[in-house]
């Protein structure tokens, strides 16, 4: 066990490392008067800011969650330490020897774990490093970012290096350093063996991935020979100091420059943060093996201080997975207050490639607010329409709709909508703007009872999800088919399940609610836990397996397989299961919906005629109106209307 850290040395510690410069290493610190400052706090998600640093005291607090305390304890709760590993890394960024009562310093066996494996990480990115720059076999690593621009002094800046394709090259290099094998497994940076640990990367150029303190938590490995069977790139594994969801590649470097410009720029890859920063962009950073989420958002929050300036760019490839990324990206867009933007750069290349093909000033210039990301979302909405017909403009706005009203801020809403109109060919501007402030009002009248109307816009028609009231998706056996709601419930899961080319992409716009059958709402919420049926398309046989593993408990599992399974029911007249099979299930669930909200909403207009407030009045006598309209073209023009 560590011995207690002298009481003097902890008193040296808080004295020596100001709390203002540890904290900013973590936000961004503006003047709050009195000689204190103010940011967004760490601990807890916040739109303005509530936390104050006190320089002069030595002290934080935040207002909102009632957090607070010294350096050490900032540390401490920031980063998941042990009040021992909290001081003994201030002790090392202050340059102070600590010392241990209770049976003195043991350096290799009195420090915390996390500590441990940060040392070992540091120590093994320096020995990386040295490999790139001396040893011969490197020589193919060297060529590789030659070939890519990058010559030796920016390789020292990035930090990058080699692992050589020897088995326990940097295994054997740590255990001399006096890490245990217990250690060198935990790290990830060694795996176990026929005959014990091995190193995890050999052969493969390394990029040393910091946090946003600046310590090395992992690495990043790029393939460099034919013969290595690995994948292309290859990460450290999930560990005490490494969750990919909460790293971002070039944070350490980026910080400063993302604090004070108040902008980032998202990019793809390790090479792209590399061409980005020698290119003068030096506000570049990138995610490490996984989709941009909402752990990176609230990193980049707190540096940003959601102020109306802040701007975060995302560059993708022009090819369809870019894409794919640019509209998940989206779905998170709300949870910033910063405007967001797509770049996608000229023949879809990465701003490597650009860099190479057309220099630096071209990355910048790629890097230069270009499509607000809302916009690439309409746009790739409405591309899918035929916009020369009613039936065509009004299922786009039927999909587009919904997302604009995600936009928080009524004011840009508003504009929005009207561009929206515009993009849609749709000359009654107003119409639009009022169909976007219903279903944002709806959103907010709905609260935390179910999913929001954006929530469940997926890809096909607009909706009656935001319609029928919110029910939690309940499990039961199956029902007696002789009611014809449920009958006609379980068909249309039916096809969403064997046939989903039928009923995709409308039916990944289906809430939940609109499934009254509480088993069949079950269903309904595992498919959408499963990615939605527009993922059957491309690989059925993947899609029930993922259907069936988001099933919450063996009974809905079961119904899952059930409906996978069982026979379509056709009607008597009905030739065939096809498109206008499927149709007719999707618009009479879609009816039966809507019909139920407009049941709702007439009662409570019958409730607002009598003494209600001449304003609500209006606007519930709008949003009856509005139900009807599609009432009636859902009835007219069946599943075109959807």
């Amino acid at each position: 066990m560590a011995g207690r850290i002298n009481d003097e040395d902890v008193k040296a510690v808080r004295d020596a490392v100001p709390i203002d410069a540890v904290v900013s290493e973590y936000l961004q610190l503006r003047n709050a008067g009195g000689g204190n400052l103010k940011g967004l706090c760490p601990f807890h998600d916040e739109k303005s800011p509530s936390f104050q640093v006190s320089p002069s005291k030595g002290l934080f607090h935040c207002f909102g969650c009632q957090e607070g305390g010294d350096t050490i304890t900032f540390v401490m709760k920031v980063d998941h330490l042990s009040f021992s590993e909290a001081v003994e890394r201030l002790a090392g960024q202050a340059g102070i020897t600590l010392r241990y009562e209770e049976g003195g310093y043991n350096p290799t066996h009195q420090r915390g774990e996390r500590i441990r494996l940060v040392e070992a990480h540091k120590i093994a990115a320096e020995w990386y490093a040295e490999q790139l720059a001396t040893s011969p076999e490197a020589d193919t690593g060297r060529s590789f970012l030659a070939d890519r621009g990058f010559d030796q002094a920016a390789a020292v800046h990035f930090g990058v290096g080699y692992s050589p394709q020897g088995w326990d090259h940097l295994t054997r290099f740590l255990r001399g350093k006096g890490f245990s094998d217990k250690e060198l497994i935990l790290s990830g940076l060694s795996q176990e063996g026929r005959r014990g640990p091995i190193d995890r990367f050999r052969g493969r150029l390394m990029w040393p991935i910091r946090d946003i303190g600046g310590e090395v938590v992992g690495f990043g490995a790029r393939k460099l020979y034919e013969a290595d069977n690995g994948p292309k790139y290859l990460n450290t594994p999930e560990t005490a100091i490494y969750k990919k969801s909460q790293v971002l590649y070039g944070i350490d470097l980026a910080k400063k420059d993302i604090a004070k410009a108040s902008r980032a720029v998202v990019v793809e890859g390790y090479t792209d943060v590399m061409a980005c920063h020698l290119a003068g962009v030096t506000t570049a950073i990138a995610t490490c093996g996984t989709a941009f989420g909402g752990d990176h958002i609230k990193i980049l929050r707190r540096l940003l201080m959601d102020n109306g300036s802040a701007r975060v760019i995302f560059t993708f490839d022009g090819d369809a997975a870019g894409q794919k990324a640019a509209l998940r990206a989206f779905e998170d867009d709300q949870k910033f207050a910063a405007e967001t933007y797509i770049a996608i750069a000229p023949d879809g290349m990465d701003p490597c490639d650009l860099r190479l093909a057309k220099g630096d000033e071209a990355v910048a210039d790629l890097a230069e607010p270009r499509t607000p990301l809302f916009e690439f979302a309409l746009r790739q909405i409405v591309v899918r329409y035929d916009l020369d017909t009613p039936a065509g403009r009004a299922a786009a706005l039927d999909e587009a709709a919904p997302i604009v009203a995600r936009i928080k801020n009524s004011g840009a809403q508003h504009e929005v909508a009207v561009q929206l109109a515009g993009m849609l060919g749709i000359l009654d501007t107003q119409f639009v703007v009022k169909r976007v402030a219903q279903l944002a009002r709806w959103a907010r009248e709905r609260g935390g009872k179910g999913p929001a109307p954006d929530q469940q816009q997926r890809g096909g028609g607009g909706g009656a999800q935001q319609y029928a009231p919110a029910q939690a998706a309940p499990r039961g056996p199956a029902l007696n088919l002789r009611n014809p709601v449920f009958a006609t419930e379980r068909e249309l899961l039916k096809l969403a399940l064997q046939r989903p080319e039928l009923v995709s992409p409308a039916f990944d716009a289906y809430g939940v609610d609109e499934f009254t059958a509480p088993p069949y709402a079950a269903v309904r919420q595992a498919i959408l836990d499963a990615g939605g049926a527009e993922h059957g398309v491309q690989d059925p046989q993947e899609y029930l397996i993922r259907v069936r593993e988001a099933a919450p408990d063996d009974t809905v599992r079961a119904m899952v397989t059930e409906l996978a399974v069982e026979a379509i029911m056709l009607h008597r007249g009905v030739k065939g299961v096809d498109e206008t099979y499927a149709g007719a299930q999707l618009v009479t669930v879609r009816r039966r919906a809507v019909e139920r909200r407009i049941r709702d909403v007439a009662s409570r207009l019958t409730r607002l005629s009598t003494h209600g407030d001449p304003g609500e009045l209006a606007a519930v006598q709008n949003e009856l109106w509005v139900l009807q309209q599609y009432d009636q073209a859902l009835r007219e023009h069946g599943a075109a209307a959807l």
